[in-house]
């Protein structure tokens, strides 16, 4: 099969952007610089695809073709079902991706739905069809270890040694992330092909296969306090400990990889990387189990860590709610980044939001780049990371760019975007989304929403009333998905894009949607009783009933 690219230029082969934006999305998410495993339709996180099928993939594209402007194609977990007419106004793509009803909610069922062909696993942006590469996390991963370095009462990671596993589609950006606070990384990665891919794209220093070298490169970087990572081609289940045993405590400790899913995500050590991929197809039961004694034994090893001095989150991969489940009672020692780092910037409806060039045109994002650095000059951290970004950051796929930007912020840039596009100063569209780990779009209480003030960390009204208000707003594709990083059971949440085509009507979505989506995010901590969050709504005049 030929490898897939997205159109670039100008030229339509849909009736409209709104139509041609989510199909050269799509196609970008499986384009071979972007996703890990193309072949098999998978972008990113094990076992996160694009499309449930080369068929309905084929269908999807083959639709999107033919739709009238004012029709909206229907996407059950990967496969067009329906096409109907609707309005100008309305979402040119709903998604709703590996939903079960709660009682059903376990990888079991869905692995024995997903082999009779009815489901997908959509991951987050991987089945809302906006993955932009390793960029896509890595500015919220840069954000996360620059207030871990600030919380430990240091000003940057300089001189300081980090240490965390995983360098696939969304790993791949931590040590970019790191370097970019000026610390040392040591990346795990059982798979070399993965750091070859971050070697190539510039996200990763240097590599070996050898422990003992890695941490003679790392401990000589420290004590210079020049900014280095360290691809290190073996298990984290075997490094972790082997580290405390030998007593070496790194400054800062996490984890990247993916634990969520115990067959297609995490690598059971003790075995080499192609036996332990036989024993996945030839007996899965026992790959999983071997697998989740894996994890365990790596979540011990961080709290053993965490013991010894070191700074140690949990980055979102449920690696503690797999050891948990694995009969560790200690596994929930160590935080989870959100509630440690992040919570204060989702109560001003802050998260991470991104956009691509439809175009293909790097200069198109150079544009908005300048933008940044131009209209929101007051933030100068903001302004940092578009320096580095632009510095530093290669393209995967179609340009694309991410920063975090809040409730009023991104209204303004979008507003201030589709003006560029109308003018021709931006050579075509801009694709406008965001991570789905976003202020207001995520129930996950091993996350996002871990250790809400009000314990309403599992309640999951909030992602679908997201969706439903972005879909009122017009967005031009809206998604709904059960799992994304944490895995089956763990989570609800929602995806939003919308195009800035450069017409008067997109300039009345995006002024909707790009305040009614962070917005919710308000909404959400200020009923929870943030106090922030309760004066943000009061100041901004955000109409909440139960706020007196």
């Amino acid at each position: 099969m030929e490898p897939i690219h997205a159109p670039h230029g100008t030229t339509l082969t849909c009736k409209s952007w709104q139509l041609e934006a989510p199909m050269r999305m799509l196609m970008n998410n499986l384009d071979p610089e972007v996703a890990e495993r193309p072949e098999d339709l998978v972008v990113y996180g094990g076992n996160g695809k694009a499309a449930r099928n080369w068929q309905a993939y084929a269908d999807i594209i083959a639709t999107l073709q033919s739709m009238d402007v004012d029709d909206t194609l229907v996407v059950q977990s990967g496969k067009p079902v329906a096409v109907w007419k609707t309005h100008i106004d309305a979402p040119r793509v709903i998604i709703s991706n590996s939903m079960l009803v709660p009682h059903w909610a376990t990888w079991d069922e869905f692995h024995k739905l997903e082999d009779k062909g009815l489901i997908m696993y959509g991951q987050m942006t991987a089945g809302s069809w906006i993955y932009i590469g390793a960029q896509g996390i890595l500015q919220g991963t840069y954000e996360t270890l620059a207030a871990a370095a600030r919380q430990a009462g240091w000003e940057d990671l300089i001189g300081r040694f980090v240490l965390t596993g995983g360098c696939g589609g969304m790993s791949g950006a931590q040590p970019l992330a790191i370097t970019m606070n000026g610390g040392v990384g040591l990346i795990v990665e059982c798979d070399s092909a993965r750091i070859q891919k971050r070697l190539d794209t510039k996200y990763i220093d240097t590599t070996t296969t050898d422990l003992d070298e890695a941490l003679l490169t790392v401990q000589k970087a420290v004590a210079e306090k020049r900014p280095l990572s360290v691809g290190l081609v073996a298990n984290a289940a075997d490094v972790f400990p082997e580290l405390l045993r030998r007593g070496i405590i790194p400054d800062v400790v996490t984890d990247q990889t993916s634990a969520h899913d115990t067959l297609n995500g995490y690598v059971p050590n003790g075995m080499p990387l192609e036996d332990a991929y036989a024993l996945r197809k030839n007996n899965p039961a026992e790959y999983e189990r071997r697998a989740l004694d894996a994890i365990t034994v790596h979540c011990k090893a961080m709290v053993g860590l965490q013991e010894r001095g070191a700074v140690v989150f949990d980055y979102g991969n449920n690696i503690r709610g797999q050891a948990l489940a694995n009969g560790y009672q200690d596994a929930f020692k160590f935080d989870g980044f959100v509630p440690r780092y992040i919570r204060p910037l989702f109560e001003e409806g802050k998260g991470p939001f991104r956009w691509a060039a439809l175009s293909g045109d790097p200069k198109d994002i150079w544009t908005t780049d300048e933008v940044i650095l131009e209209e929101f000059a007051y933030d100068q951290h903001l302004v940092k990371w578009i320096q580095m970004a632009h510095d530093q950051v290669q393209f995967q796929g179609l340009p694309a760019r991410i920063c975090w930007l809040g409730y009023g912020e991104r209204e303004r840039f979008g507003l201030i975007i589709n003006d560029l596009v109308k003018s021709g100063k931006i050579s075509a569209p801009i694709v406008i989304g965001r991570d789905h780990l976003d202020c207001g779009s995520v129930a996950s209480p091993n996350r996002e929403t871990e250790k809400m003030m009000d314990g309403s960390d599992a309640i999951a009204d909030w992602p679908i009333l997201n969706a439903l208000l972005n879909t009122i707003g017009g967005a031009t594709w809206v998604s709904v998905h059960h799992g994304g990083g944490v895995g089956i059971g763990y989570s609800i949440h929602a995806g939003m894009v919308i195009v800035a085509d450069g017409t008067d009507a997109a300039a009345k979505r995006l002024s909707r949607v790009l305040t009614y989506d962070p917005g919710m995010g308000i909404v959400r901590h200020a009923d929870a009783g943030y106090p922030k969050a309760i004066q943000f709504a009061k100041d901004h005049g955000i109409r909440m009933p139960s706020l007196k």
